[in-house]
């Protein structure tokens, strides 16, 4: 090899490296827990790909509408969102569909994971219970009807109507009522006469959290993934059990359509949905295992959403169901509730 095409692939070979170590993916997810993400996922990955991920945080609708603007040249490559946002954004011709021929680990998550959308455009990666977090000191909670109840007037919150908690709460509340748990519209107005004695609509857990360690507020409902936020409290809090059990959902993983980005979206896919990460993930009590291959210990999973029994005891709101009523939903609470 001469010394003029020896120093070329030398130079070649530093610009493809330079290139990788550039190698970027951009992925959109809940702001909660970011530091122990950072620790048991993004961290490792990065040191794996030699990429860097860009971590984009946000609620729900703040990370759906970026997703939506900028359709046409995406920005975000990988997303997490629950499964019913998920579904609105899969409508809208936003998502692509996930091969899970590319995804090694995809047979070891549980069923109702692996395609919850219909159409592969999405994977579960977490599932969540939602109950009442409560001051067991002060209060007793046998059923979802005692948000609604004078012994809990002017300590109570509720999430908004919009947030994830939101139609899950109506769920609820309809089935404690004697409904089947799908028409909201008596639930809906139930709330709003007896908003003057609900602290406030909550919109993130950490704003809930907040309120509750200042004892403002004894008594709200919350996803088992924001659980740690209380049980590390001074305060005693219990999670409750009532009677109607507990409401449930899940969060998944999407890709965007068209992002050009797929073979890194993939890598961080599979990796985060590995017995070894989520396994992780889950002793960090950061969030339940949607791989059913994940083993941790009792304590651990006091703190979870964790194995098939409790999974199917869950009360879990249909997707499609929360997209073709939530408009309705929303005009009804704004007019009845928000006034």
């Amino acid at each position: 090899m001469t010394k003029s095409l020896a120093a070329l692939t030398f130079s070649a070979a530093l610009v493809a490296t330079a290139a990788a170590a550039q190698e970027t993916l951009t992925i959109s997810v809940y702001s909660f827990a970011q530091d122990a993400y950072k620790e048991a996922l993004y961290d490792p990955f990065e040191e794996i790909c030699g990429c860097e991920l860009v971590i984009e945080t946000g609620n729900s609708v703040e990370r759906m509408a970026k997703v939506e603007a900028n359709a046409a040249d995406p920005v975000i490559d990988l997303a997490v969102i629950s499964a019913h946002d998920a579904l609105s954004l899969a409508e809208k011709g936003l998502l692509q569909p996930i091969d899970p021929s590319r995804l090694s680990n995809f047979d070891k998550l549980y069923p109702a994971a692996r395609d919850p959308l219909g159409d592969n455009m999405a994977v579960g990666y977490t599932f969540y219970a939602s109950s009442i977090v409560y001051r067991e000191d002060l209060i007793d909670i046998d059923s979802w009807a005692d948000l609604l109840g004078d012994d809990l007037a002017g300590n109570v919150a509720l999430p908004n109507i919009t947030g994830t908690q939101g139609p899950l709460t109506l769920m609820m509340l309809d089935k404690a009522a004697g409904g089947d748990g799908s028409d909201f519209s008596g639930t809906i107005t139930a709330v709003g006469e007896e908003a003057d004695d609900i602290v406030t609509f909550y919109s993130r857990s950490s704003e809930l959290a907040q309120l509750m360690n200042q004892e403002e507020v004894i008594a709200a409902p919350v996803g088992r993934f924001a659980w740690s936020r209380f049980k590390s409290s001074p305060l005693p809090f219990a999670w409750a059990e009532p009677a109607e059990g507990q409401a449930g959902g899940m969060n998944v993983m999407i890709l965007t359509a068209d992002n050009g980005n797929e073979e890194l979206a993939y890598q961080l896919m599979d990796y985060w949905l590995s017995t070894e990460v989520q396994t992780r993930i889950a002793e960090a009590l950061i969030d339940s295992p949607a791989n059913a291959e994940v083993v941790v210990s009792d304590e651990v999973a006091e703190n979870l959403t964790y194995g098939a029994d409790l999974i199917n005891s869950l009360n879990i709101l249909a997707p499609d169901a929360i997209i073709a009523n939530r408009n309705a939903w929303v005009e009804q609470w704004n007019a009845e509730v928000i006034r």
